[in-house]
């Protein structure tokens, strides 16, 4: 790269802050990710052999869904990161505008956002049929033989809130970076 002092200050600090927002965005939500794909996995290869599973495939649907579109949001984080080395080029003409930059900040949030709606839906699903099989068992918290029936269920909940808490991560940083972008 080029001398970085010669750089207009109002696109150096863009720069950085997509530089740092979206390497902070791209692992947190690869980490979590990963850790939901992992549970998601383990859920969907032992939810056939449970003899109480109705339901759960739905809220797990929409939870898969919201995973899918984490991987997508992903890859836009990491392009936030390629974004800020265009615009540290030397060469005003090769910088991304202002525009093109907004857009996708823009496209991140709103990935992020049908992510969390989706990931909302699963929840809401999950919540309820968790909800449902308490009512129907009585208190499966102290009969521990019941309780295996809730596990599966119980691991998507937590994949399941772990894919919530990325995308809400991807939304607070795109509104950070719109912030700076806008200064």
């Amino acid at each position: 790269m080029s001398n970085l002092s010669d750089l207009p200050t109002a696109v150096k600090q863009v720069a950085n802050a997509l530089r740092f927002g979206g390497w902070a965005c791209f692992w947190s939500q690869l980490v979590l990710g990963v850790i939901s794909g992992i549970i998601f996995l383990f859920a969907v290869v032992t939810l056939p052999g449970q003899k109480n599973q109705t339901g759960t495939g739905g809220g797990l649907f929409f939870a898969v869904c919201g995973l899918l579109v984490l991987g997508f949001s992903i890859y836009l984080s990491f392009r936030h990161t390629r974004l800020a080395r265009q615009l540290q080029s030397p060469t005003p003409s090769l910088r991304p505008s202002r525009a093109d930059t907004t857009q996708q900040v823009k496209r991140t949030l709103i990935t992020n956002l049908v992510g969390m709606a989706l990931s909302l839906l699963g929840a809401e699903a999950i919540g309820g049929i968790l909800l449902g099989k308490s009512f129907v068992s009585g208190s499966f918290m102290f009969n521990p033989t019941e309780l295996g029936e809730f596990t599966v269920d119980i691991f998507i909940v937590l994949g399941n809130t772990h894919i919530i808490v990325a995308h809400f991560i991807g939304i607070v940083v795109g509104l950070f970076l719109l912030d700076r972008v806008y200064k």
